[in-house]
């Protein structure tokens, strides 16, 4: 029953209310005691609001995450008091370090019991108060739609992030006015400086090998055609962080892939060769810089940011614009001058060239094993452009950000900042309720047994989702550092688990194929591909198998590893 003007109403349906006058088609959750409310609300709403039973409440947080990476819209996640409210803090803290819009909303105790160790108590906002851009704890029915209203705002506005309110059970059963608003809108954002821009359009056109690094902050936005137009514009060459990924199509020729500890090594070594780094919503953590007193040595650094924050916060740059990166973009791309400088390009084809050499003899040397390129190259020949890819994180998820290819944004869900094992799953099934098509999940035998649960979920909706879990009896990354950092002492990183993930998927109601050879592995995935629900497929890999190149932690471009020889 859809609202009337001025209605008085519970704060229940308020919550309800308000998520749908947002634009809100979609939540993720899991009832309890003190979301009883909420729930009989949305019970009330089915026809208006679509609620997916997850199988755990985190599993529910990465889905609202994923969800909200496919559509750009704010994702909404649902959770009662205690250990419901505690369970969403991984997927919290993995969209605030990812900068994901996301308002999760917990029940709590009534407002009478606070602070007195009630049944399924917890200071939930005190909690989640250092990995939130904002929190709320709803003390006044009155107050709750403008404080959703206002949590929408927050959430997606400049730099995008988590929001959470806490709501008390007798602030849900309280009755008020509501009130109908509109749309929520977005926080006005700082206006570049002129100044500013003119400084940094004077660095380009000065520039003989400039790069344009794209991160998260600008691959939401719809801005792979204009970076490309600039680097054509400029003679200048393209990389991206982890979360960059999908910003801009593989087909693009200026575009190198990702860079920095295991991104391409054409893509790394322009960034370290180049005399100006254009950073678009890029942080420079460490994983992207390597040794970050070595990184960009004689280069100038231009960074266009939504966060006043970022700019200066890792590495030191010689022009930061702050506040909304298209605006900033376009006015800068239309100061600066045609450029060509055809030493810079001689420079990176070449690099190009040593890394598909090096590429092309570990390929040769890899005989018929299965290895990560041939399951991607299988991959990539059968999905198409609109397929959404999520990983979950370790090895597999290096090489599906080395290897896959992308034609369209917003088609790349991965765990970047905090780096959340368990994450894939949750978020797959996110992103197939926001496509509404298929979304394939690369994942590892480690990453897929903390959260497998979630099959329960994929399958009670008849999710398509088709899960490739590369397995190889080992926590793959960890034990690459170990054979390269630790001596070859494997602690803890063999799992000699007995698990048959196909009869796990089959006990779950999804279908499973077994794949050793590279023919097994196409026909097992051009049948997942066609079929309507989850499918697994569980490929084995050579528990040795790196991922190269490799920067050592610390290390800079002329340290980087390319080849396992002489390593195990």
């Amino acid at each position: 029953m859809q609202a009337e003007k001025n209605e008085r109403m519970t704060g229940a349906r308020i919550v309800i209310e308000t998520l749908i006058e947002q634009g809100v088609t979609d939540v993720f959750g899991y009832p309890g005691g003190q979301v009883l409310n909420i729930y009989d609300e949305l019970y009330l709403a089915r026809d208006r609001i679509n609620h997916v039973l997850t199988a755990h409440e985190q599993g529910a947080s990465h889905a609202a995450d994923g969800y909200s990476r496919v559509t750009g819209k704010v994702g909404v996640v649902i959770a009662t008091s205690g250990p419901g409210a505690t369970n969403l803090v991984t997927g919290i803290a993995t969209a605030m370090l990812d900068s994901i819009p996301m308002v999760a909303i917990t029940g709590n105790v009534p407002t009478g019991l606070i602070g007195r160790d009630s049944f399924q108590e917890v200071n939930i906002t005190g909690i989640t108060m250092p990995i939130t851009k904002h929190n709320y704890f709803v003390s006044d029915v009155r107050e709750l739609a403008d404080t959703i209203r206002e949590a929408f705002t927050i959430a997606k506005s400049g730099r995008p992030g988590p929001v959470l309110i806490d709501i008390p059970k007798d602030v849900q059963t309280a009755v008020t006015e509501f009130v109908p608003g509109g749309v929520s809108p977005f926080e006005a954002e700082a206006v570049v400086s002129e100044d500013d821009i003119e400084r940094a359009a004077e660095l380009i056109n000065a520039s003989e090998r400039p790069y344009i690094y794209v991160g998260g902050g600008a691959a939401g936005h719809g801005m792979g055609e204009a970076i490309a137009k600039l680097a054509e514009k400029t003679d200048a060459y393209i990389g991206c962080t982890l979360m960059g990924l999908s910003a801009l199509p593989d087909s693009c020729g200026r575009f190198l892939g990702m860079q920095g500890m295991h991104g391409h090594y054409a893509s790394s070594m322009a960034n370290g060769e180049a005399d100006l780094i254009i950073a678009l919503g890029v942080r420079f953590s460490d994983r992207a810089t390597g040794n970050m007193a070595k990184y960009a040595k004689g280069a100038k650094i231009i960074q266009i940011d939504a966060d006043q924050a970022e700019i200066n916060k890792n590495v030191r740059v010689d022009v930061g614009l702050i506040g909304n990166i298209v605006d900033a973009f376009e006015k800068l791309s239309q100061r600066c001058r045609a450029a060509s400088h055809p030493e810079w390009r001689r420079t990176v084809e070449e690099f190009r060239a040593e890394e598909k050499r090096t590429a092309d003899a570990a390929e040769a040397a890899s005989g018929d094993a299965l290895t990560p390129k041939k399951i991607f190259d299988i991959i990539n020949e059968i999905k198409d452009g609109d397929t959404v890819i999520a990983t979950d994180v370790g090895q597999h998820q290096m090489w599906a950000a080395q290897y896959v290819s992308f034609e369209r944004t917003r088609r790349f869900v991965s765990s970047g900042g905090l780096g959340t094992m368990g994450y894939g799953l949750g978020a797959a099934i996110g992103a197939a309720v926001a496509s509404g098509d298929r979304t394939v999940l690369i994942t590892g035998d480690g990453s897929f047994g903390m959260n497998c649960n979630e099959l329960a979920t994929a399958v009670s909706y008849n999710i398509p989702v088709v899960i490739v879990v590369m397995n190889n009896g080992v926590l793959g990354m960890v034990r690459q550092w170990q054979t390269l950092f630790y001596g070859k002492r494997y602690s803890n990183t063999v799992l000699s688990r007995k698990t048959d993930f196909v009869k796990l998927a089959e006990a779950f109601g999804a279908e499973g194929r077994r794949a050793e050879t590279a023919e097994e592995f196409r026909a097992a995935f051009a049948e997942g591909m066609a079929h309507g629900g989850p499918f697994l497929i569980d490929t084995y890999i050579d528990k040795d198998e790196f991922v190269l190149p490799m920067l050592p932690p610390g290390g800079s471009v002329d340290e980087m590893i390319t080849s396992k020889e002489g390593l195990i």
